[in-house]
């Protein structure tokens, strides 16, 4: 079926959508298309009926956690196969906006703050769910990056810094095939992503190569028509309005019938799309292994930032646990991406006696809802005495739901008075006390890390985080977690702009290349992670290659345990003649090493993944010059460097600095 076989009332009731979650059906004529969220467990809510039970797998956030591109792969793929089971068929993930700062309350559907990160893994998840026959929706296009006055409020964003930050994970996601791109709420330079046409039109089709739908975000079209004319092709959830002004813009003219038959066909060339990938719709995996791929995801995805012995437990070893979060973990965070699991798990300190039953476990929730109630009152001091007499004690504590969520912003970076004060406390009368970390972006802990032996960063982990923490704390499994964003001590980019404006006067110098451009301290840098293994680096060489340069070197694990290691590229221009960041990252390898065991990494680097954005020629440039290429565990932990010469015979004319 063509836009040509259709009336045009049909056309205009087909862009408009069919209540919360389908595209019209006109009758009959269409088969049912339905969409659903969201990007960490399907949030599957039928007109009339609750949300349908699913599996709550960890966050985007903690996905990139594991910097893991077949986790990635994985996590899409098993998505895709609850959507089979729940009769969905375009899944509203992945959300690859950039975390520009930690103050975003909805940093934990996002990737990463590097744009190369985010694209990777996007780019995998959309190939595991779109394996399934499902269709995926990258999102939010683009630079949506606080939620404070999404509805209204600009991002102003330079030309070279909207191609060097916020598009390339766009680009990357794209060169996957989404079926579907979501536009965001806001406006880019004063007019909605839903309107622009030089965002949706000449970058993102037309730059970006994307050809398929573009959808509104729900309730995020001003004026149809105008959305019409920028090539949104459908508006989320349906709106009587909406058609009646696509109407009465036809008949003044405004808006043509080859705009409207080019939306028209490309959301039957959606539906025709969906229709014969129905062959792949194979379930492989039961409920109970999509639990513990959960399980495996969380594990690798929690970050060791500081250990001074605590870690792992030993045998026989007496332990306490106490902590509100030490209950059921945090499955995620609040708004759309909610899961409705009915997995209910079990308390830390049960599941740490399964995984060793030689430790003697103790546990108290210590569950406090006022700061009055921390002092003085009996389950404190109860705590305390159990504290003193333990070898070890775990305090769980972090953000969740209420703090991280969609539609607000998070207004402070640490945690509450009554958790700091609470850990505060335990380490006073334990020296060996590990703190366990929730959160969905970035936790100011210069509070208190400095009288903690151990911190355990692990996201929000899910319904299977509880089992993956007791691995880990047990020495079951190693962590191998990096951070995906920088733990500062003084973020970038914390204001939130004035309800009507947010200029992004940082420019490309987002997370790390802000911190090191800036020589700033930084709490725990980008690529950050520690494992229960040590890792030497060695041997690395440089050759040139047909597109750029190979880059290898080796890695060894020195230690007696087989561990996980994320070898980390980066590259920077030793003297730009424009503004630049220090070191950018540009490759990642995770590799598993057993004890002794040495393995050759190689990197590919194109003369591409060197070049920034010139406004001045309109494109991509290349500069010929000297440039550092280092590797290392983090973007603050280069083990090892060499510096090259970066010959370009087309480019424009530069001189040696003197």
């Amino acid at each position: 079926m063509k836009a040509k076989d259709l009336t045009i009332d049909e056309k205009l009731t087909l862009l408009t959508g069919d209540g919360n979650w389908r595209l019209e059906r006109l009758g009959g004529k269409l088969p049912e298309l339905f969409f659903s969220d969201g990007p960490c467990g399907l949030r599957t809510v039928r007109e009339g009926e609750h949300a349908l039970k699913a599996t709550a797998f960890p966050t985007p956030s903690a996905l990139a956690s594991t910097w893991n591109r077949a986790l990635a792969r994985e996590m899409g793929e098993l998505l895709g196969e609850e959507a089979i089971e729940r009769e969905v068929d375009v899944l509203l993930a992945p959300g690859v906006n950039i975390k520009r700062t930690p103050c975003n309350g909805r940093n934990f559907e996002y990737f990463s703050e590097d744009p190369y990160l985010a694209g990777e893994l996007a780019y995998e998840y959309i190939l595991g769910v779109q394996s399934k026959g499902v269709g995926t929706s990258v999102k939010h296009f683009a630079a949506n990056n606080r939620e404070y006055d999404r509805f209204y409020q600009s991002s102003e964003v330079d030309d070279r810094t909207l191609h060097e930050i916020y598009l390339p994970a766009f680009a990357r996601a794209a060169e996957a095939k989404p079926w579907t791109v979501m536009c965001a709420y806001n406006l880019l330079n004063g007019v909605y992503c839903s309107e622009h046409k030089k965002l949706l039109k000449t970058i993102l089709r037309e730059e970006l190569g994307f050809d398929g739908v573009i959808l509104s975000d729900w309730g995020a079209v001003v004026d149809r028509a105008k959305a019409l004319k920028a090539t949104l092709d459908l508006e989320m959830p349906h709106s009587d309005a909406a058609f009646a002004r696509l109407k009465e813009a036809y008949a003044r003219g405004e808006i043509t019938d080859g705009e409207i038959d080019a939306s028209v066909d490309r959301l039957l060339a959606l539906v025709e799309k969906a229709q014969k990938a129905r062959p792949l719709r194979k379930v492989l995996h039961t409920a109970s292994e999509r639990h513990e791929a959960a399980v495996r995801i969380a594990a690798e995805a929690a970050v060791l930032l500081k250990n001074d012995g605590a870690l792992p437990l030993c045998e026989g070893e007496r332990v306490f646990v106490c902590g509100k979060k030490a209950k059921t973990g945090v499955f995620g965070g609040g708004g759309s991406s909610c899961v409705d699991s009915d997995f209910s798990p079990a308390p830390l300190e049960e599941l740490l006696r399964k995984e060793d039953p030689s430790l003697a476990v103790d546990g108290r929730e210590i569950c406090f809802h006022d700061w009055g109630e921390l002092h003085g009152l009996f389950g404190l001091r109860e705590g305390i005495v159990l504290a003193r007499n333990a070898d070890k004690a775990i305090v769980v504590v972090g953000c969740d739901a209420d703090t991280d969520c969609e539609g607000c912003d998070r207004m402070q970076l640490t945690l509450s008075p009554v958790e700091e004060d609470l850990i505060r406390h335990i380490a006073a009368v334990n020296r060996q006390t590990v703190v366990v970390v929730y959160g969905g972006s970035a936790v100011d802990m210069s509070g208190w890390i400095d009288c903690v032996n151990a911190v355990l960063y692990v996201n929000f982990n899910g319904e299977g985080g509880n089992e993956a923490l007791a691995k880990l704390l047990t020495g079951a499994e190693n962590p191998s977690g990096k951070l995906q964003e920088s733990f500062p001590l003084v973020p970038i980019a914390s204001a939130r702009g004035n309800t009507f404006t947010d200029v992004y006067s940082e420019g490309v110098f987002v997370g790390y290349r802000g911190y090191d451009a800036a020589g700033s301290s930084v709490l725990f840098p980008f690529g950050h992670g520690l494992s229960y293994s040590q890792f030497v680096y060695s041997d690395l060489t440089v050759h040139p290659s047909e597109e750029g340069f190979e880059v290898s070197l080796k890695v060894k694990n020195v230690s007696g345990r087989a561990g996980k290691e994320v070898v980390q590229l980066y590259a920077g221009q030793k003297f730009p003649l424009i503004s630049r960041p220090v070191r950018e990252l540009k490759g990642f390898e995770k590799i598993c090493l057993a004890p002794g065991e040495q393995k050759r990494v190689v990197f590919s680097l194109s003369l591409r993944a060197l070049a920034y954005w010139s406004p001045a020629l309109d494109g991509w440039r290349t500069e010929e010059g000297e440039y550092t290429l280092s590797v290392g565990s983090s973007s603050r932990d280069l083990r090892l460097a060499a510096d090259v010469w970066v010959h370009v015979p087309d480019a424009p004319s530069t001189r040696a600095p003197k």
